[in-house]
This record gives structure tokens, sequence and C-alpha cells, in this order.
């Protein structure tokens, strides 16, 4: 619904004629047609006039509804979840194509970080990573950017900058999740731990695989593929869904190549 026809449908909600509406306003008759028409369009400093009179939000008046994009949005996110791994290339193409009907959406932007090779690019990286930063309301996103903030500055051999970005992360021993799980009974109970354990097993697997680096680094390759046994071990006991092939393929390919440096 565009601008000129919210305005007729909230004219006749409050049962107004268009002289009735231009009385209040200070416009003429013509003025409120030719908008109701999409002829012309009100001066920009009737909109909080106009929102105020009707009893309506800015966005409302507008026609944005909030909720309704939130989800269309998180919808197209969910959607490129799949080009992450591989294809990275179409998954940039529907969150450029959804920036373009969403500029500065945040969601958008930060699964952007997600498809953006940073070991390649990461000047674009950091682009997008300090947009985010700059625009979010939301610590969850922020703090996902400063994540990929770190890393293309690490990428660049910037430390320095790394490490700054990382400090704006807070330390935190909990989540909201573990602490439903906690407090909360029943099937939110269940949720809350289910999604808990996904997030604390992934976590826990990329640690594996870091101490498994850094005992490669010191030449302990036995120690190395100790680690990576591990995690395919976790594997075995966990049995996640097959959205987990990918880190099953990579630990199972590491432990291949630390074997044969052997």
């Amino acid at each position: 619904m565009n601008l000129g026809e919210r305005i007729y449908e909230l004219r006749n909600k409050k049962n107004l004629s268009q002289g009735d509406l231009s009385d209040v306003l200070d416009v003429s008759r013509q003025s409120v047609s030719k908008w109701e028409n999409n002829i012309a369009l009100p001066d920009i400093t009737l909109a909080p006039v106009l929102a105020s009179y009707f009893g309506v939000s800015l966005d409302e008046l507008f026609g944005f509804d909030k909720e309704k994009t939130q989800k269309e949005v998180r919808a197209i996110a969910r959607s490129t979840v799949k080009y992450r791994s591989e294809n990275y290339k179409e998954g940039i193409k529907i969150i450029e194509a959804a920036l373009r009907k969403y500029p500065n959406n945040d969601i958008l932007l930060c699964n952007l970080l997600y498809l953006i090779p940073y070991w390649e690019t990461p000047d674009e990286t950091i682009k997008v990573a300090s947009k985010v930063i700059d625009i979010t309301q939301n610590d969850e996103i922020k703090y996902d950017a400063c994540r990929f903030l770190a890393y293309a500055y690490k990428q660049k051999g910037d430390i320095e900058s790394a490490k700054k970005s990382l400090e704006q992360i807070p330390e935190i021993y909990f989540s909201k999740l573990s602490e439903m799980a906690f407090i909360l009974g029943g099937e939110e109970k269940m949720n809350a731990a289910q999604k808990q354990k996904g997030v604390s097993l992934e976590i826990l697997l990329e640690m594996h695989s870091r101490i498994a680096e850094c005992f490669e680094e010191q030449g302990d390759i036995k120690k190395a593929i100790k680690e990576i046994e591990k995690a395919i071990a976790l594997f075995k006991i966990e049995e996640p869904s097959s959205e987990w092939d990918n880190y099953i393929s990579f630990f199972e390919k590491r432990l291949t190549e630390l074997k044969n440096k052997i």
C-alpha cells in the first residue's frame, strides 16, 4: 500500500471528507486529492502531523510492517546458509538483491559476512563488518560482526586491530539459552537445552581444531591427531543431523592430512 492509499484509508476510518482533512492540515482540498490519487506527495514536514492526527506511527503511515519485513529478511538469510560452504557467490547475489529492497538491513549484512571469503577479500569483510557494527542495535549481530572483523584483520597481518575488534566482545560464561534450560520446564526447557547443546558442540569442536593447530605448529603431530580424533569421537556420540556433514568431512580430511605427516 502506497502513501496515497494509506491516507485515503485512514481518512475514511475517521469518516472525514477531503475538505475536512485539508482544514486540519491547513492545505487545499486539491492537495489532499492529489496525494490520494498518487499525483503528488505531502510535504515531508506534514508526515509527523498526519501520523499524530491519525494516531499511527510513521512506519504505519508509510505502510511499513516491521514484523513482516523481519520475517521476510530472516527467511532470505536462512535461504543462503546452504551456500556458505560452497557456491558462496550465489549466496552473495541473493543477499545483495535483498539489500536493494531492504538497504542497510543489519540481519542481511551480517549474513553477507558469512558468505564473503574474508581470507581472499579481507578488505571487503572489514568494510561490511564495520558498517554492521555502526548501524546495528542488536548486540548479537554486533559481536558476530566483530568476530569477522578480527578474522579479516588477522588475514591482513594486522594483529593489533584484530585484538581491538575482539575486545569489543564481552566475556560471558552463560547464555540466555543455558539459563532458560536451567530455569524453565517442559518443552521450553527441552528446546533451549537442545539449541544450547548444538552451540556448545560447535564451539567444542572448533576448540579441538584450534588446539590441534597449536600442536601441529609445535611439531607434535601425534597430539594434534589425538585432538582431531576426539572431535570425530564426539560426532559418533552425539550423532548430529546431516547439517553437520561439512564438519565431519573437515575433521576426517584433517585427520588424513596429519597422519600423512608422520
